[in-house]
């Protein structure tokens, strides 16, 4: 009976906590109840895609389609306070969600590093709302005047600021081509602190992903440090790039409710956890919050989510728990029209076959939450566009 099951009650509507939750749904041992903030899965790999004109479809998926017709309660609410000793959780207003088992898989939120004027001026692609909001800005310049911004500054030579480096000049050619602007040299400029692109990948693939961006017509400006913004420019090192599009692609920190509610941190400021990814009693912390080897990748809080849900599966059925494993993930970086970065374990391709596996890795990822034919639907809305400008439709 439904008033005898161990009520799991899973906090954010990402990668991990999607999967944990579909897992469990159904389970003659569980209930399952899924909070997230916003309505939308959001399908990061592909919001720099939404940026540059793609259909929103490809990076948001409604929570209600992934969940119809699954044995899963979904709410709304933003998850603030955590009591522990009652085992519930509370949202800002009070209200309380209790729980038997937690896991929580909030993700990370954007940090500026508390550098003067770069919340307010520049532009993010870490939401669907923002992807398009950048994307209406690209258009509006070019019809208020009738020509491209002297430079397109991206901040952050990670995967997301790489792949949008790499996506804007052939989009910008294009939107000037519809809003009929005489053609000329587009300048994009890529600013990262390190000392190479995508620092946590092998120097070769850096190397090779650096040589491809130059190739397309971006700038790179690597061991620079970005120190302030302003409405016409960005301070870099010392010196000054005029731009009225900046894009802040850099920085993330992991999500305040883990903090705020007492969670044992690393140095890295991520939730230290057991060899089950408990950080505490019953209360699981997965992908993104979790101080595990290969956390921050989209394929690693997927893992995580099914990892906790079977083995709450192996405990209600009287077996023991499995042991965390970490499984390092495929990279795969585009960094321009049909252009990637591909390292699986030491292996390492470039080029339109790596292309073609990140679009097979992206039908993949739909895959782990929908069935084929839905999965297609959002795979499809990658390679179909769409815009908001007037001019352009």
């Amino acid at each position: 009976m439904e008033s005898t099951k161990r009520k799991v009650l899973v906090v954010g509507g990402g990668f991990g906590g999607i999967k944990a939750a579909l897992e469990l749904a159904g389970h003659r041992h569980y209930s399952v109840t899924l909070i997230s903030d916003h309505p939308d899965f959001r399908y990061y790999p592909t919001l720099y895609r939404t940026a540059t004109g793609s259909n929103h479809n490809a990076s948001s998926i409604p929570l209600s389609e992934i969940f119809k017709n699954k044995n899963v309660k979904l709410v709304i609410d933003r998850a603030e306070k955590l009591d522990r000793d009652n085992k519930k959780v509370f949202n800002a207003d009070g209200k309380a969600y209790s729980y038997d088992i937690l896991i929580v898989a909030l993700g990370v939120v954007t940090n500026f590093f508390g550098i003067d004027g770069l919340e307010k001026y520049a532009y993010g692609i870490k939401t669907n709302e923002e992807a398009r909001r950048l994307r209406n800005h690209l258009h509006q310049q070019l019809a208020d005047e009738s020509k491209p911004d002297l430079n397109y500054v991206v901040i952050g030579g990670g995967p997301t600021g790489v792949e949008l480096a790499g996506a804007l000049p052939k989009y910008l050619r294009h939107i000037m081509k519809k809003h009929g602007v005489a053609e000329r040299t587009v300048h994009i400029d890529l600013v990262e602190a390190a000392p190479r692109l995508v620092s946590r990948m092998p120097k070769d693939y850096s190397k090779a992903v650096a040589k491809h961006l130059r190739k397309e017509g971006v700038k790179l400006y690597l061991g620079q440090t970005v120190e302030a913004a302003t409405a016409d420019a960005l301070m870099v090192s010392g010196h000054s790039i005029a731009s009225h599009t900046v894009i802040w692609t850099a920085g993330v920190t992991n999500h305040p409710f883990l903090k705020t509610n007492g969670f044992n941190l690393s140095e890295h400021g991520k939730v230290i956890v057991d060899k089950y990814l408990s950080a505490t009693p019953d209360v699981y912390v997965i992908g993104d919050n979790a101080d595990t080897p290969y956390s921050g990748m989209a394929q690693t809080a997927l893992y995580d989510g099914r990892f906790v849900a079977n083995n709450l599966k192996r405990l209600a059925s009287g077996d023991s728990p499995n042991s965390y494993k970490a499984k390092k993930p495929v990279y795969i970086t585009p960094a321009g029209p049909r252009w990637a970065a591909v390292l699986w374990n030491k292996v390492h391709l470039y080029g339109w076959l790596g292309w073609m596996m990140r679009g097979a890795a992206d039908f993949a990822g739909y895959h782990d939450y929908e069935p084929w034919w839905q999965a297609g639907k959002h795979w499809r809305a990658e390679s179909k566009k769409e815009e908001e400008c007037q001019i352009c439709f």
